[in-house]
């Protein structure tokens, strides 16, 4: 545990990986995907939970639609320094794409792999998150995360609440887009609930460091739903960096 963080520490060299999880997940709920990682490139790789996540502590209070901000200009570089990461390569998927992609606009890193990130607020991804929060409250989606999560009810509310926060609907990225200039790999299912190809789109046409794109036929979850083929991209993607 770091400043109360659950954290996955593999040893490699050359600049590290840090993973950087979806709204919903945790160092466990990447399933391997750190590791198989890890093994394929010998680099260091390092994944957290966020306060609230996994068997992380708890967050001080409710998050607010700032929170993705606030998670890449305060825990990021906080375990960047604490773990002696120097200028990383953060690999982020949704929410976590979110905030790899503002924590690179604001730090040095060697690179940035996104998977189905957010850049801004689509109106068919809240109806996919509105019947995530039915499934929460009359369905299996609680005791099923309870597996994988300290609190359950305190997970899914704050990333849940957030997103249906009605101060929500305006959040964008884009503006903070341009103060990238490290080489980006987006990926993004074709067939995604949670959001089109409209935000790696963005962030190809906005950063300024070489973007890579990657589109395949799955959904909101690559790494798992095509491992092998996004394992070798992104295997590619850090051995031209």
């Amino acid at each position: 545990m770091i400043h109360g963080h659950e954290v996955l520490d593999v040893p490699g060299a050359g600049p590290a990986l840090l993973f950087l999880h979806e709204g919903l997940g945790s160092v466990g709920l990447w399933k391997g995907f750190p590791e198989r990682l890890a093994a394929a490139t010998g680099r260091r790789v390092v994944a957290y939970s966020r306060l609230g996540h996994g068997f992380s502590e708890l967050p001080p209070g409710p998050r607010t639609p700032s929170f993705m901000h606030e998670e890449a200009t305060t825990v990021v570089p906080m375990l960047i320094a604490e773990l002696g990461l120097g200028e990383p390569v953060l690999v982020g998927h949704s929410d976590g794409g979110s905030i790899a992609l503002l924590a690179a606009a604001a730090l040095p890193v060697s690179g940035l792999v996104v998977l189905a990130p957010h850049v801004l607020v689509e109106p068919f991804a809240l109806e996919t998150i509105r019947s995530a929060r039915a499934a929460f409250e009359a369905g299996d989606l609680a005791r099923r995360m309870a597996r994988h999560h300290r609190d359950a009810e305190s997970t899914f509310r704050n990333w849940n609440d957030v997103w249906l926060d009605p101060a929500f609907a305006s959040w964008d990225l884009r503006p903070e887009l341009p103060g990238i200039t490290c080489p980006i790999l987006g990926i993004q299912g074709t067939e995604d609930p949670y959001g089109s190809d409209v935000h790696v789109q963005a962030v190809r046409d906005l950063a300024r460091g070489p973007v890579d794109l990657l589109f395949p036929r799955c959904g909101h979850v690559p790494h798992l739903e095509r491992p092998a083929l996004v394992e070798s991209t992104i295997t590619g993607f850090l051995e031209a960096l």
